[in-house]
């Protein structure tokens, strides 16, 4: 059985390697229950998140990730998410390899809204905003790099200083990065603005959107939390992960649903659609497009079989 720590999982998820395994295994067969999601209460301080997301391919793998969000570990120096994932054999039950949940996470996510913006954002986007400054904003530069010719990156966060280290750590790796402390200003410049908080307001603003501009939504992940206010999903096209993940727990979505903003219909593809071909991405070079994810087992799934046969030099099983 492999053990991959963070370190050994990061290697093995090159990001063209991986958004190329998600979309495939979008487009693909993948049995995919409800994932349970349980609140955990934490004295003194908001209630944490125990997630538990199963998915299988039969006579292939199965697979369980097990993540736990405690959104106020910031004061502990510690990352809000931490989890493990399970493989296993889809022929035998054998365990084949238990992989860092926390670093397979935060690289699915980020290749995923790399994915979508394959279809989403404009040919020619090169200005990136990341808002947030936690384990996915690294990430979600390096994978929207890979599908658009990003030549600025900004980011912001609450705190100015957090977000200056995720800008050092960017120039590091070669990327044009650098800290700002207008959000205003910067969305309105922004090709691709992608959010990966645990914010509860909105933060983006429809109004701030240009003509063109792809807004990418990816960190709240219950009906209680949001990114953008009810102005940014009324003005955007709308596409998301999957209609049921978004239907149960997207509040960035079931706010204005339930205050009569807009319909079901709204949703103009899920991501299986754009990878297949059944529905169209972005129509024109002026659309608005807004992505949101809650994110999805088979991302993992897909994620876990690519770390386990690149670390173990095995073969897709049949």
């Amino acid at each position: 059985m492999l053990i991959l720590d963070r370190a050994a999982t990061a290697k093995s998820l090159a990001f063209p390697s991986l958004i190329d395994a998600v979309a495939h295994m979008f487009a693909g067969a993948c049995i995919m229950p409800v994932r349970h999601h349980h609140s955990v209460e934490v004295p003194g301080e908001r209630p944490a998140t125990l997630l538990l997301m199963p998915a299988w391919q039969p006579g292939r793998y199965i697979g369980v990730k097990l993540v736990s969000v405690f959104p106020d570990n910031h004061r502990r120096g510690l990352p809000a998410i931490h989890g493990s994932y399970l493989l296993s054999s889809g022929e035998t039950g054998e365990m084949l390899a238990v992989i860092d949940g926390g670093e397979l996470t935060a690289r699915r996510t980020a290749a995923t809204s790399a994915l979508a913006a394959r279809y989403l954002a404009r040919d020619d986007a090169s200005s990136l905003l990341v808002v947030g400054t936690g384990r996915l904003s690294l990430n979600l530069i390096e994978a929207h790099s890979h599908v658009r010719p990003i030549t600025s990156v900004l980011i912001w966060g609450r705190d100015i200083a957090k977000a200056q280290v995720v800008a050092a750590e960017a120039k590091a790796l070669g990327y044009p990065a650098e800290a700002v402390g207008d959000l205003e200003t910067a969305a309105r410049s922004a090709d691709i603005i992608s959010c990966a908080t645990l914010s509860t307001a909105p933060l983006i603003k429809g109004a701030w959107l240009k003509a063109g501009s792809h807004l990418d939504l990816v960190g709240a992940f219950n009906k209680d939390m949001r990114e953008s206010d009810d102005e940014a999903v009324q003005r955007a096209s709308l596409f998301v992960d999957t209609r049921a993940g978004a239907f149960a727990e997207a509040g960035d979505l079931l706010q204005p649903l339930a205050a009569g903003l807009i319909t079901r219909e709204d949703i103009a593809a899920e991501l299986t659609e754009l990878v297949t071909g059944a529905r169209a991405g972005r129509q024109s070079a002026d659309e608005i497009t807004l992505f949101k994810s809650v994110g999805a087992a088979l991302e993992d799934l897909a994620g876990a079989i690519l770390a386990y046969e690149t670390m173990s030099g095995g073969h897709a099983r049949t």
